[in-house]
């Protein structure tokens, strides 16, 4: 094997370690090589495919989740440290979009947000008592978006958590979110 191929595939292992979210295609424009190149390389790898890769992710999170269900989830988490932070993906469609417009919903996008920030929280049940947002860039259909949230601090039973939502490498979305936890009892 040429050098050359070698330290592409190890600089692709590096890539998908870093960002396990790049497709087949995101890779070969980075790399300057084919989509076939890619798939060749990540099969000598040993590397799943991306929507292999998003899947394990996420159900190795799953039992983390403590304050929602996971149908009342928005979006896949795929990593959570409880207390910490938290990310998710979600892959936009039709169904979130205005029709004139094509433009996906922010009602979407904000609760894609708001149920990461409520499961980073890692408490059993909270609310957002006060979400201070910004949309940054229209969003279509078909497009994939990676949450990030972080809890900054507590403050007395409060969580202040900041979650911000990109499309590949653009911020579509920022978010400060005060959370209340909620008496399950009442």
């Amino acid at each position: 094997m040429s050098s050359n191929k070698q330290q592409r595939r190890r600089q692709l292992a590096r890539q998908i370690e870093k960002n396990p979210f790049l497709t087949d295609e995101e890779l070969a424009e980075l790399f300057f090589v084919s989509v076939p190149t890619i798939r060749l390389d990540r099969m000598e790898l040993g590397i799943a495919q991306h929507r292999e890769r998003v899947k394990q992710l996420a159900a190795s999170s799953k039992d983390k989740i403590t304050s929602l269900q996971q149908n009342e989830l928005v979006g896949e988490i795929i990593d959570i440290q409880p207390g910490q932070r938290a990310v998710s993906v979600m892959e936009t469609d039709r169904s979130m979009v205005f029709q004139k417009s094509k433009v996906v919903r922010g009602s979407s996008i904000y609760a894609m947000a708001e149920t990461l920030c409520i499961a980073a929280v890692g408490v059993n049940s909270a609310i957002v008592g006060i979400a201070n947002i910004k949309y940054k860039e229209p969003v279509y259909a078909g497009t994939q978006l990676v949450a990030k949230a972080e809890v900054k601090r507590q403050r007395g039973a409060e969580f202040i958590v900041w979650v911000m939502i990109y499309r590949k490498d653009r911020e579509v979305f920022r978010g400060k979110f005060i959370l209340v936890p909620v008496d399950e009892t009442a």
